[in-house]
């Protein structure tokens, strides 16, 4: 196909350079011719005619002829037809013969009339015909050499994209959803790597969103189920090593056991469901922050229904105005599920507990302060696997690295309530962190809560911003 386009252009202009050379060819003949009819038209002396063709050219077999001065005619090789027609006519003729062309001037003399014979050998015809085809086959041969290093390129990168794309399917289809492409080659394949990058996000964002759910799903799952614990707690022992027991008490306390091991069992699993989803969710999103005060009013209200049952007064603080937190939505959420559900597994029903939010410092501090008995060893209950109520010690744990992974911390100290205060501090994204005494900023939100309270009984039943 290159080749017929390199030659569908050259070819028109090889012949228009040939016949140039043919136009020139007859032009020098028309000025020889010229110099001779020119003579003429001055004297007819065969004298005077000799000097003139002689005048025209050094080579005697290009001299030209003069026909029909008289006397012997001259030999030529023009026909005689050729020649009574370019007197009848009265005007140059281009007639071919052997070896070349014959220019034909016819001139006007006293009662008669002269013809001049100019000959045009083939060799003046075709001079420098060679080499200009030749320089006409080399360019074409260059014009499809380049033409085939041009049309490799292009084919060598769509090969290349037709590749990369194959190879990112193929991971797409193995699992890895962070492969992405880059659209190149023809216009064709540049969108269709623009629309597997589409389809790639798109694959991303609908597994993301649907572990959010399975997260937030188990999330839910931990208030009834903690109801269920706090009710099996209240049945009566399910001893049966000490005693004797009718079948019918023993079967009772058999079951109240399998009760209590099941709910155990169920919340093992709920929180090795948490875990994994929010890991995954994490890599999957990368760096996310999230709204704190969203976050806390999202969670207490499935807190406060279980609250409402067990008659426990609890308040929220400072959790109207948006403050952003360096950390996804679904690690705070578990976070703050981890240290409440400690509230309501370690201390008495009815005992009362606050979620404060305030910001300051280059910090965001999250406060869960409860009525209970307090943790008689705070370092080892942050401490993972350690608990003083003989658990095994991950809420804390949860509480604690969400913290760190958020450039914060975690402390516990006495609350205002009498009981433990949890708080977690989180780097704000929005402010520029200031070297400060983290357990001081504590310290001071302890002081303004017990100024904020002070003079003001705990309400004994559930506030209305609760």
């Amino acid at each position: 196909m290159c080749a017929l386009v390199a030659l569908a252009f050259l070819v028109p202009l090889g012949l228009s350079l040939r016949d140039e050379v043919r136009e020139e060819a007859l032009a020098d003949a028309a000025r020889r011719g010229a110099m001779v009819t020119g003579a003429l038209a001055v004297s007819t002396e065969p004298a005077a005619v000799r000097r003139a063709i002689e005048a025209s050219g050094d080579d005697p077999a290009i001299r030209p002829v003069v026909h029909g001065l008289g006397g012997d005619e001259p030999a030529g090789r023009a026909a005689a037809a050729d020649l009574d027609r370019a007197r009848s006519a009265e005007r140059s003729l281009v007639v071919d013969v052997d070896g070349g062309l014959l220019r034909l001037d016819p001139v006007v003399l006293d009662g008669t009339v002269a013809v001049v014979e100019v000959f045009v050998p083939a060799a003046a015809l075709e001079k420098g015909a060679g080499g200009t085809w030749l320089l006409l086959t080399g360019v074409a041969v260059a014009l499809v050499g380049a033409a085939v290093i041009v049309v490799d390129r292009v084919a060598a990168r769509a090969v290349d994209s037709t590749r990369g794309l194959v190879r990112a399917a193929l991971a797409v289809g193995d699992g890895d959803l962070g492969v992405r492409v880059e659209p190149t080659g023809p216009r064709e394949l540049a969108e269709a790597g623009y629309a597997f990058n589409r389809m790639a996000d798109r694959l991303v964002a609908a597994r993301t969103d649907e572990r959010e759910l399975v997260a937030d799903l188990s999330h839910r799952l931990r208030t009834p189920l903690t109801v269920l614990r706090l009710d099996a707690e209240g049945l009566d022992s399910d001893d049966t090593s000490v005693g004797s027991f009718t079948p019918a008490e023993l079967d009772r306390r058999r079951t109240i056991r399998r009760i209590r091991q099941a709910i155990v069992t169920l919340e093992g699993e709920i929180d090795v469901l948490i875990k994994t989803t929010r890991k995954a969710v994490a890599h999957e999103a990368g760096p996310a922050e999230c709204d704190v005060s969203e976050v806390v009013r999202d969670r207490m209200v499935f807190w406060a229904a279980l609250a409402g049952d067990q008659n426990r007064p609890h308040r929220v603080i400072g959790a109207q105005l948006r403050i952003p937190a360096p950390v996804p939505r679904a690690e705070l959420a578990a976070a703050l599920d981890a240290v409440i559900g400690n509230v309501f597994r370690y201390t008495p029903q009815g005992t009362a507990f606050e979620v404060a939010v305030s910001r300051r410092d280059g910090y965001v501090a999250i406060r869960i302060d409860d009525a209970g008995p307090g943790i008689a060893n705070p370092d080892r209950a942050l401490r993972r696997g350690a608990s003083d109520q003989g658990s095994t010690g991950l809420g804390l744990d949860i509480a604690k690295r969400v913290s760190l992974q958020a450039n914060g911390s975690v402390s516990i100290d006495r609350a205002r309530l009498g009981g433990a205060s949890v708080v977690m501090l989180l780097a704000d994204p929005e402010a520029t962190p200031r070297q400060v005494n983290r357990f001081g900023l504590v310290g001071r939100m302890a002081r303004e809560a017990r100024e904020q309270k002070s003079g003001r009984r705990w309400p004994r039943q559930r506030p209305t911003d609760g």
